[in-house]
């Protein structure tokens, strides 16, 4: 057993209000340049709908993340004779019709234009190609439409589970559920966009696991790309070398959070760091049934407090201070103690470690409304499966299609609310 430490985050979707506060800031402080114009390392998806960039979920179309074959762990994307092959022309790359587009407005005009019988009009002209554009979608576009009968169907988690919750996935207005799903990179502990890049340019850091990319070594294959299942690597196109979230590690090494952390408005983020047994990786990643991905991963997270861990992990190089840090840590308990934090996407197989609550939707409200008691245990764990969002849906987002964790986290949501 080798014991190495990972920062982590959780993120309390019931607290998420949608204003893309974290976007923006986080937006100002990396991605505001030339040639990154389209990149939002942390974006805010409105649930149901495409994502950024487009169908990013559907890993048939861009062989993102981890597949087993006969056994063993091997990129979708191919093995190095296939990469190799296709390093010149890597057909599974994103194009910018599959993120948007970026523009700015011609803002001169309303204070150059000359005295005229019409009101000056700051038209969109594109960052691109510096010309005048039609705008038809964006990073966000879609936020607050709960899908819509349009987009909707384009949705890749929605279309995976059709079958199974059509009775109960309603598109007309009144009848529509929604949810945002704040997302970054998710700093996993097997990850594929490390293991997919020629030239050794990402790397993951040994004292905090977090993943970057060497701006000296990067030669812009953008194999990192089409690594990626959550397309959290973007590539530069003035400097032609990959880019991507950083955790904001210049903050973290001087003790202060994230961007994001800092400015959400909601507060729903949690930072804090994990042990675990760097040793278990490939077998946990390994695990043949789906299903079992998050008990895996779970039993790769180490209990600070066990004096045996901490014992290895002095042994291991880990500072005294970083331990008491993992003693405190709050995204150990909500994963691993309380079991109310859920990874993302687990069968991608990439061990991600930014970790997501699902949301409880307004139970409360919707009891209260019958004429029940709202705040009763009881009627709140029979009111979970009336949800307008189907668990179905965070099952399929969260635990790979397994509703019994999504089911558990629920009720441990509710019986807090209900105490």
């Amino acid at each position: 057993m080798k014991i190495m430490a990972q920062m982590g985050m959780v993120m309390n979707l019931d607290k998420c209000i949608g204003c893309h506060t974290c976007s923006v800031t986080c937006k100002q402080a990396w991605t505001n340049r030339t040639g990154v114009e389209y990149a939002w390392f942390n974006n805010v998806e409105t649930r149901p709908g495409q994502g950024y960039p487009r169908t990013y979920q559907d890993q048939d179309k861009w062989k993102g993340g981890w597949e087993l074959k006969r056994g063993k762990l091997r990129l979708r994307s191919g093995g190095r004779v296939k990469r190799l092959l296709q390093i010149f022309s890597n057909p599974k790359l994103p194009t910018l019709q599959d993120y948007y587009e970026p523009w700015t407005y011609e803002y001169d005009m309303l204070i150059s234009t000359p005295l005229g019988e019409h009101t000056p009009v700051a038209r969109p002209k594109s960052l691109i190609t510096g010309k005048p554009m039609k705008i038809e979608w964006s990073a966000n576009w879609d936020d607050d439409l709960a899908g819509g009968p349009e987009l909707a169907p384009n949705d890749p988690v929605l279309v995976k589970i059709r079958d199974q919750v059509t009775d109960r996935v309603k598109l007309e207005f009144e009848q529509a559920f929604m949810f945002y799903l704040p997302r970054i990179c998710e700093h996993c502990l097997n990850p594929a966009c490390v293991a997919a890049c020629p030239s050794g340019a990402m790397y993951k850091r040994a004292e905090d696991g977090i993943v970057l990319v060497d701006q000296d070594a990067c030669r812009g294959w953008r194999m990192c790309v089409s690594g990626c299942p959550y397309k959290k690597v973007y590539f530069n196109h003035s400097t032609g070398k990959a880019e991507k979230c950083t955790l904001c590690y210049p903050r973290l090494e001087v003790g202060l959070p994230t961007v994001c952390s800092e400015t959400c408005v909601g507060r729903l983020r949690y930072l804090g760091l994990f042990l675990y047994d760097a040793d278990g990786v490939s077998a946990a990643a390994a695990t043949e049934n789906e299903h079992d991905l998050l008990q895996a991963q779970l039993d790769l997270l180490l209990d600070p407090n066990d004096p045996i861990v901490q014992e290895q992990a002095l042994r291991d190089g880990i500072p005294q201070d970083w331990l008491e840090a993992a003693k405190n840590s709050p995204v150990y308990k909500l994963a691993k103690v309380y079991k109310v934090a859920l990874p993302l996407h687990p069968e991608y197989r990439t061990m991600p470690m930014v970790w997501y609550i699902p949301p409880l939707s307004p139970v409360v409200d919707a009891l209260r409304e019958t004429g029940n008691d709202a705040e009763e245990a009881g009627n709140l764990f029979g009111a979970l499966e009336a949800l307008r969002i189907p668990i179905e849906y965070l099952a399929e987002l969260f635990t790979a299609g397994d509703t019994a964790p999504v089911s558990r986290s629920l009720k441990t949501l509710a019986a807090m609310r209900s105490y």
